[in-house]
């Protein structure tokens, strides 16, 4: 099976080619319920309903939006998150809902339009049902167009009441009886969906066995999709009846239920069409449920068996590449031989046990150098955006956990989120290895993992070779004595659970958030001469990341870099610096990802404890590694004293100066330092790995403001002499410096609010209004910005950095609010993923996904339904 694609029915919503959704909330991939390939052992589901798939139910996943029940059961609750509605300023709810109610009637309009296009070929088939030569008979016509007519009325009557009242707009209008009434008719719905099977198989059998119905088919309905931002002519080519039957009336309803929980979300509870609106989204919500019950939820369960023999030096869970996939594996060392194994699928009641993949005696096991290496079997990345999906929702549920546990909710709910949280932590776990690590058996195959970490992949080498210094025999392992050392495999292991936090007792240390500052100072201890550099790497979602590099010092046994760095911390607990030999040598390339091997001199690890580094002063400490001393300081920033915005007192200079300021005394549409920092990344930092993401020497950005501030003359040469990474630094620095964020804070309420809007139309029509209720110059800036970091993220096969990298670290500093606003939107500083921090990623990359935006355009176009936030 394939990882879950969507994380919400927004997701669902913007992608028409497959409605229906595979997120099973009762998928269980508990460390005892796995089978190592992130599979599980299915019961099939019920004769008759393979193919009627999971409709999820619920709404988006939008940090300020989520009504589905936390008592454990399977209802769902139709009021709004506490403190939404009732809330809701009425002036601006009912402005609000004329948003959403616009952008629906225009997709609403373009549905009906669809259903027509769909009936089309009815009429014709019917005329020659009846001759001596029927394309389809009348039955086979029924049962494809199965209550497509119905459908088509019901919308089409609710289309004709609907639009008057979104035309001639007061503050006194109602129309929650026209979506309680269309809710009532559902049940026209649920006798398509249970004749949805067969009509798929008619159609396609009709399609097979009768040329015309085929040409008909094959020729594409041509559905109108103009006016709806979520379609697009690429979709609207090729839908056939098929595909048409197969997702339009579903995609529907769940439309329907979306734009059901916007319009509560911002109708005031003493508003009229409150009871009938939460009446109709019950009803929605129940007949999605009734749906999802008619398939059997899956679940595994296996326990363990015995085993003892050979001593094990160590063991782990690694992510190895099998037949073109990821799988993952737990890898045992011992003494004299290496063994991959998986947990094996068993029945219910059945012992857990090891299933061995493969085997080495280390006598045959060697590394094969890069250029020896064969080219890694051909594995698709998991896309960025994914990951950071996963990562916002691991994070969405931590905070739902703890608000249960707070308010001792019941321990049923808790451990469904929790189960949520693990499947998420287990496909991050699976999908974002990247380093390389190749194993070969002499007399045999060679086999690939994929680790997170360098420092991961220089531990297991250095275990398997001080092994290999023993004299070690080759042999081979009769079955009986292959089949005693798997099992004894799960008496012996010392990593019990996958590396999750899901995993954690209560307990345990949640980590750190905020900032960790690290000043690498320098380095003894080396033989000889050499070109010397450090890298820095902390855990984050249960693997490590590398976050930071100093320069290489060249040709040195004493290298000293004092450089200092900021690194964002999720939740860690460890720091870990490596010290390498630069390799200069094209010719040591490995293949598996094209990249120059440098040697590693050393590496260490320490614990970071909050009792130490939460303290304002630095702490000096040095790490030893293989005879090499590392000395370094680091001190510890929370995340709400990091991100304070604080006004320059100077308004000479640009740094914490507000960006009118800036562009009127220069007189300029983009501030000097924007434009300048701007043309010297994609000059020659375009393609640098990890642009923007990894740290810059905080010496240099600090030297570059000082250079801006004073409006400096040599500003252009130390641009070219600077190091890129310090560059990208103080662009970042300049944005987050400023006395209110680049997209204002009068504006803030309503970006965050828009991104929630689950409908597609709503939010496009929301989000560009927002755009030109901007002052100009940031608006201008905001667009040249824009358009930079698109230009960045089409590099990113070379440097890594995606539209989503790109949102995950520009969109804070653009859009958090200035101390005096953020008072109102006070976040939990456990957690640097909170609601708004995720809200103000998706606000980013809702624009850096959207088509080129134009000021001129933008200025120009009023959209239909628009109206002020």
């Amino acid at each position: 099976r394939r990882p879950l694609r969507y994380q919400s029915l927004a997701a669902l919503v913007e992608d028409p080619q497959w409605p229906f959704l595979f997120l099973v909330s009762d998928f269980s991939y508990g460390t005892d319920e796995y089978d190592g390939e992130g599979n599980e052992e299915q019961k099939g589901p019920p004769e008759g309903s393979e193919t009627m798939p999971y409709i999820d139910e619920s709404p988006t996943m939008s940090p300020q939006l989520s009504a589905r029940s936390q008592g454990g059961g399977d209802g769902v609750s139709p009021t709004p998150p506490e403190g939404l509605a009732p809330g809701v300023e009425a002036g601006k709810g009912l402005e609000m809902r004329k948003l959403v109610l616009s952008g629906f009637l225009a997709s609403e309009e373009i549905y009906i339009n669809q259903l027509e296009a769909l009936l089309l070929p009815m009429k014709p088939l019917k005329a020659t049902a009846t001759t001596s030569q029927p394309v389809l008979t009348i039955q086979q016509i029924e049962t494809i167009f199965y209550k497509i007519q119905d459908i088509y009325e019901i919308h089409k009557e609710f289309y004709d009441n609907l639009c008057p009242k979104v035309q001639q707009w007061d503050s006194q209008v109602t129309m929650g009886h026209l979506f309680q009434k269309l809710a009532s008719q559902l049940g026209v719905y649920k006798a398509f969906v249970d004749n949805y099977k067969v009509a798929l198989e008619t159609a396609e059998k009709c399609s097979q066995s009768n040329n015309q119905f085929q040409k008909i088919s094959e020729a594409g309905l041509e559905l109108p999709t103009s006016g709806d931002p979520s379609a697009s002519a690429s979709q609207s080519a090729g839908i056939t009846v098929e595909t048409a039957l197969l997702y339009k009336p579903i995609d529907r309803v769940t439309r329907s239920t979306l734009v059901l929980h916007d319009l509560l979300k911002h109708t005031p509870v003493d508003h009229p069409d409150y009871p009938l609106l939460q009446d109709a989204l019950r009803i929605s919500q129940n007949f999605l449920s009734s749906i999802n019950e008619d398939i059997d939820p899956r679940r595994t369960a296996v326990t363990t068996p015995k085993g003892e023999t050979r001593q094990l030096v160590k063991d782990g869970f690694l992510v190895e590449v099998s037949e073109s996939s990821r799988k993952l594996r737990h890898v045992f060392l011992f003494t004299d031989v290496l063994l991959c194994a998986k947990l094996k699928k068993t029945s219910a009641g059945k012992h857990q046990q090891y299933d061995c993949k493969w085997y080495i005696p280390l006598a045959d096991l060697v590394f094969p150098s890069p250029e020896e290496s064969e080219a890694s079997p051909q594995v698709h990345p998991f896309p960025d955006h994914e990951l950071e999906d996963m990562k916002m929702k691991i994070s969405a549920l931590k905070s739902e956990i703890q608000k249960e546990k707070a308010n001792k909710g019941q321990s049923r709910a808790i451990e469904r989120l929790k189960k949520k949280m693990f499947e998420n932590e287990f496909l991050l776990l699976l999908n974002s290895p990247t380093i390389p690590f190749r194993i070969h058996n002499r007399n045999g195959k060679s086999y690939l993992f994929l680790l997170s970490s360098d420092y991961e992949r220089s531990e297991w080498r250095e275990a398997i070779q001080k092994l290999q210094k023993k004299d070690l025999q080759a042999f081979v392992l009769s079955s009986v004595e292959l089949q005693v050392l798997t099992g004894s495999c799960f008496k012996l292991r010392t990593v019990h659970n996958i590396p999750v936090t899901s995993n954690k007792d209560d307990d345990e240390s949640p980590g750190l958030y905020g900032f960790l500052h690290v000043i690498v100072h320098s380095a003894k201890g080396f033989k000889q001469s050499a070109n010397l550099y450090c890298t820095l790497e902390v855990d984050s979602f249960g693997y490590f990341v590398s976050k930071a590099k100093t320069r290489v010092f060249r040709d040195t046994a004493e290298p000293k870099w004092d450089e200092e760095f900021e690194i964002e911390l999720e939740g860690s607990q460890s720091l870990r610096i490596l010290c390498y030999e630069k390799c200069y040598d094209k010719t040591k390339v490995n293949k598996d990802n094209n990249e120059i091997v440098d040697k590693i001199m050393g590496k260490g690890q320490i614990q970071l404890d909050p009792q130490t580094v939460e303290t304002k002063n630095w702490h000096t400490d040095v790490i030893e590694m293989n005879g090499i001393k590392v000395e370094f300081s680091m001190k510890f920033t929370s995340r709400d004293m990091s991100l304070k915005r604080t006004p320059s007192k100077k308004q000479t200079g640009v740094f914490g100066v507000k960006i009118s300021v800036v562009t009127k005394r220069e007189r300029s549409k983009v501030p000097y330092i924007v434009r300048q920092c701007v043309e010297e990344v994609e000059k020659r930092g375009i393609e640098e790995v990890g642009i923007y993401r990894i740290s810059g020497v905080a010496t240099d950005i600090q030297a570059l403001k000082a250079v801006f501030d004073a409006n400096n003359k040599d500003i252009l040469l130390m641009l070219s002499d600077m190091d890129i990474n310090a560059i990208a630094g103080t662009l970042k620095l300049y944005f987050r410096e400023l006395p209110e964020p680049l997209l204002t804070d009068r504006l803030y309420p309503a970006f965050m609010e828009g991104i929630a809007l689950s409908d597609p139309a709503a939010k496009e029509n929301c989000m560009m209004h927002l755009l030109r209720s901007l002052p100009d110059p940031n608006l201008i800036t905001f667009l040249f910005l824009l358009e930079h970091l698109k230009r960045v993220a089409e590099k990113e096969p070379i440097n890594k950095m995606s539209l989503h990298n790109l949102a995950t670290v520009f969109g804070p500093t653009l859009l958090r609010p200035s101390e005096v606003e953020s008072k109102a939107h006070v976040t939990s500083a456990a957690d640097i993923w909170s609601h708004d921090v995720m809200a103000q990623v998706q606000v980013l990359l809702y624009y850096l996904q959207h088509p080129p935006i134009s000021f001129a355009e933008l200025k120009r176009n009023t959209l239909y339904f628009s109206t002020d936030v």
